[in-house]
């Protein structure tokens, strides 16, 4: 388990809210966002655009924990939403949320996997389907998992990875409760699947003829 690393951005105070504050702080390049919660005052600031594209860019935008420096003071937060326009997908204000410690939050984490050349299952020429690219959790606010990194060494064909075989870090648990869901499963290869499925027709014919 990969645990998230605070990424530093440089943001800018803005004095005023509205449309108006907003719309010049476009013109100027700058993408107004709002700093809240952990019972604090909300604080407005503006970001760089071509700062935050490269951002977006790197994928994980919603994910990531970032450390703002605002008038001197630093503030550890969480991107909660970010708005787009709806036909160039410019950025056009960012939510932020303050990471309080003791505090949990609730993230997607996305799902790695490693030894591929080492499962049982794959060189069999199984294949893995992936069914969750990433898994919700809730996780503490100040350690947040960057990625759940699965060991595929030791599945074969026709196995389950379910969320009861990874090893999440103290304090993180999915938000589903109720059921122990797969992540990912080996699926057998289509020339073992037609072997199988031959020889149970024949041996349905051998059953038909015997009766």
């Amino acid at each position: 388990m990969t645990m998230a690393q605070a990424l530093t951005l440089n943001v800018l105070p803005r004095d005023k809210a509205g449309k108006g504050s907003a719309r010049a702080a476009r013109r100027d390049g700058l993408v107004p966002a709002v700093i809240y919660g952990a019972k604090k005052p909300p604080v407005m600031v503006t970001i760089k655009l071509n700062e935050l594209i490269a951002l977006l860019n790197r994928g994980g935008f919603l994910s990531h924990q970032y450390e703002l420096s605002v008038d001197g003071k630093k503030e550890r937060v969480l991107p909660r939403d970010i708005q787009l326009h709806p036909v160039t997908d410019t950025p056009l204000h960012v939510d932020f949320l303050r990471l309080a410690k003791g505090s949990k939050v609730t993230v997607e984490v996305p799902v790695h996997f490693f030894n591929e050349e080492k499962c049982a299952g794959l060189k069999r020429g199984g294949v893995l389907n992936i069914v969750r690219h990433e898994v919700e959790l809730n996780v503490p606010a100040t350690d947040i998992p960057e990625s759940i990194d699965i060991d595929l060494a030791s599945f074969d064909v026709g196995d389950s990875i379910k969320i009861s075989t990874v090893s999440l870090p103290e304090g993180c648990e999915p938000t589903i409760t109720d059921r122990d869901f797969t992540i990912a499963t080996i699926a057998a290869p289509s020339s073992m699947r037609s072997e199988e499925s031959e020889e149970s027709e024949e041996a349905e014919t051998e059953e038909s003829s015997e009766d």
